[in-house]
């Protein structure tokens, strides 16, 4: 474990959270890094002795990844094909962050949560892990008392999180990027969050801008990664065994997207209404008689008028 000394983010006490949870976790806290995600897919690949190795989405994968050949002679850093211990990566400042579909992602150093947490993975089904990911961050950033009649946090599929103004409209607070590579006889999986924390002083990102500051006056980076890191945990290994039906009706209290008319950039799919996700997270749009399954991934959804989506991560 590494500790920077520009933020107090005690990451001996969130290891021993997590480490009982993920045995052999490591958790590391650097002041700048182009992007988490990169960082840990390719200290991956070199663990495995192939830097060309693939990089997927979990969507692009049918089912349970098939078994590879492990490697038996060693690889870079003492390690062997099949070492996949888990690691939380977090950077105070991330200066190249990408999003979904190779979109970049912007911040000033200290305006935001930037982390990624690699593992190795192997759920019955890739589909609506995202969503799964999703739910949880808002869970966690925003619990919903009893009673209460809606979140202030939404979820806009595929992978964003959203602030909820008080007419009904929002602007993008966060995003996630799960990305994938073979490891041995395993397959990693990198699961990348950003939260836009403070206001940022560039102006052309105020269109559609939100940050937690609004939620919460006091927020820090370190707080709120202490406050998401253990239900992401959970969250990761409860869709490992149960899939998206296990946080389904969580998903559809924060749906964004829910009955409001959206343009799809999947072939054959025409503008039409939102009408929640599938048993597999797909999103469902009816236009006219016929509903479409729009598989995440695969296409860029947005509401009618929103500006296109700089998904954070």
């Amino acid at each position: 474990m590494t500790d920077s000394g520009h933020l107090q983010w005690n990451a001996e006490a969130l290891w021993e959270t997590l480490e009982p949870l993920l045995p052999g976790l490591s958790v590391e806290v650097v002041a700048r890094a182009e992007s988490t995600n990169t960082q840990l897919l390719e200290r991956a690949r070199r663990s495995g002795g192939r830097r060309d190795q693939p990089i997927t989405v979990p969507d692009a994968l049918e089912g349970d990844a098939p078994p590879l050949q492990v490697r038996e002679q060693p690889t870079p850093f003492g390690r062997r094909a099949d070492d996949t211990q888990p690691c939380l990566l977090v950077a105070e400042h991330q200066t190249r962050g990408r999003g979904r579909m190779g979109r970049g992602w912007q911040s000033s150093a200290g305006a935001s949560l930037t982390f990624s947490l690699s593992l190795a993975y192997r759920p019955r089904e890739w589909s609506g892990l995202s969503l799964a990911v999703g739910v949880a961050l808002a869970e966690a950033l925003d619990p919903l008392a009893d009673g209460q009649a809606r979140p202030r946090i939404g979820l806009k599929w595929p992978n964003d999180l959203w602030l909820l103004d008080a007419d009904g409209s929002g602007r993008k607070l966060g995003g996630v990027l799960i990305e994938t590579v073979a490891l041995g006889s395993n397959r990693m999986t990198v699961i990348g969050v950003g939260i836009n924390l403070l206001p940022q002083p560039t102006r052309d990102l105020q269109s559609g801008f939100a940050c937690l500051q609004e939620l919460q006056a006091d927020v820090t980076a370190p707080h709120v990664l202490h406050a998401v890191a253990k239900p992401l945990v959970l969250a990761l290994q409860r869709f490992e065994q149960d899939g998206f039906a296990a946080v389904a009706e969580a998903y559809a209290k924060r749906d964004l997207l829910l009955g409001h008319s959206v343009l799809s950039t999947a072939p054959g799919v025409p503008e039409g209404v939102a009408e929640g996700v599938g048993p597999d997270g797909s999103l469902r749009v009816r236009a006219g008689d016929q509903l479409h399954l729009i598989g995440s991934g695969e296409v860029s959804v947005r509401l009618q008028g929103d500006p296109p989506p700089e998904t954070a991560c």
